[in-house]
């Protein structure tokens, strides 16, 4: 009989009894979208919980993405990373931006500074890195290239939600910050997104976007679109925050189990760790080298074989999609690091459901090569 499968990712579901008293208080207000009283109490409470001063709720990540373009008024060129998901370029291509690839860190796969000053030419505005599997970008540098070329900059951190560094969350780098809500993230809404915004002015001019423009009843003052969320999903990002905490401990425990377990397999590489207190362990990607006894793909294949559903996160790049890979960026000779990690990178199943057992499952499929190949 096949085993039940195993999700690279599930999504974080509370109690269905702890969700019945918010739907009796929208069923009672009558008010589903708009900016009701579910959608202010998640802003304030996502604000409080994160350590943010403002953020705008939106119904999905990618129209938040497109939506902070907007509010910068990005033009031209933005410089970004192909190692992502294709939502992270899309938005550029969205607003009639052209995106410019440059390669990532080996260790981090995150953009890697070092390249970027190459790429900027006069017709660059912005920026655009990720904090790919919510490990958080080399800000400082970052921020040092933009300074000095007077470029905005707008972080992917779809990955990063509750991520901190040294001084407090990572989300308050940059001009812009975008969160996903999405249901395979740590923080769920079923569907959501959101913008980490600096000040009060700029989140009013972003609440103008998502809402078509108005200001009020009869004064449209942009071309906005309709990118709110509604309260069903503002009331279960609530119940969220009250089972966040649980949730972000189990994926730190599932971490250093796999860690533990592999650490010290030859020809797989566990990226560095995130600290316990700073990082999310929204995904556990590994990268197998040319030392391990079979290929990348072989091992997904064996591993979905057994209804173990890994993920080749991100495989291909955004560069090698028809509508990027005629761009001079997206050359592979341009992108050496970003194509040897998707050809290497395996995402294993983390998610608060996850049982130890089936963490030890995966672990030895995986060592059970090393001994089969070395018999």
């Amino acid at each position: 009989m096949k085993t039940k499968p195993v999700h690279v990712t599930s999504p974080l579901l509370p109690p269905l009894e702890e969700f019945i008293p918010y739907l009796e208080r929208i069923w009672e207000s009558r008010i589903l979208t708009n900016a009701g009283s579910m959608h202010q109490a998640l802003e304030k409470a996502l604000c409080s919980y994160l350590g943010v001063k403002h953020i705008a709720l939106f119904a999905n990540g990618t129209l938040a993405l497109v939506t902070a373009l907007q509010a910068l008024r990005i033009t031209g060129e933005v410089i970004t990373t192909p190692y992502s998901f294709v939502a992270t370029a899309h938005s550029l291509l969205w607003n009639g931006v052209k995106p410019v690839f440059v390669d990532i860190d080996p260790e981090t796969l995150n953009l890697d500074p070092a390249k970027i000053e190459a790429a900027i030419t006069p017709q660059t505005t912005a920026i655009m890195p990720v904090h790919c599997y919510g490990t958080p970008c080399d800000v400082s540098a970052i921020a040092r290239i933009a300074d000095t070329y007077n470029l905005k900059v707008i972080y992917d951190a779809a990955h990063a939600f509750a991520v901190r560094d040294a001084r407090g969350s990572v989300l308050r780098h940059g001009d812009l910050s975008i969160l996903s809500f999405h249901a395979t993230k740590v923080f769920n809404t079923f569907e959501g997104g959101a913008i980490v915004c600096p000040d009060a002015r700029t989140k009013q001019r972003i609440d103008h976007l998502k809402n078509f423009g108005f200001v009020n009843e009869t004064t449209v003052v942009a071309p906005g679109i309709n990118g709110k969320m509604h309260e069903v999903s503002a009331a279960f990002g609530l119940l969220q925050l009250r089972h966040i905490d649980r949730a972000l401990a189990r994926r730190a425990e599932i971490d250093a189990q796999y860690r533990q377990r592999l650490s010290a397999i030859r020809g797989l590489h566990c990226l560095p760790r995130v600290s316990r207190d700073m990082g999310n362990h929204a995904y556990f990607p590994v990268m197998i080298d040319e030392d391990f006894p079979i290929s990348r793909d072989a091992l997904y294949q064996l591993m979905r074989a057994q209804n173990i559903l890994v993920r080749r996160y991100f495989h291909p790049l955004i560069s090698e999609f028809p509508m990027y890979r005629g761009l001079p960026s997206a050359t592979p000779g341009n992108l050496p690091v970003a194509h040897a990690a998707a050809r290497r990178v395996l995402c294993l199943p983390i998610h608060p459901d996850l049982a130890s057992a089936e963490v030890d499952r995966i672990c030895d499929l995986i060592v059970a090569q090393l001994r089969m190949h070395a018999a």
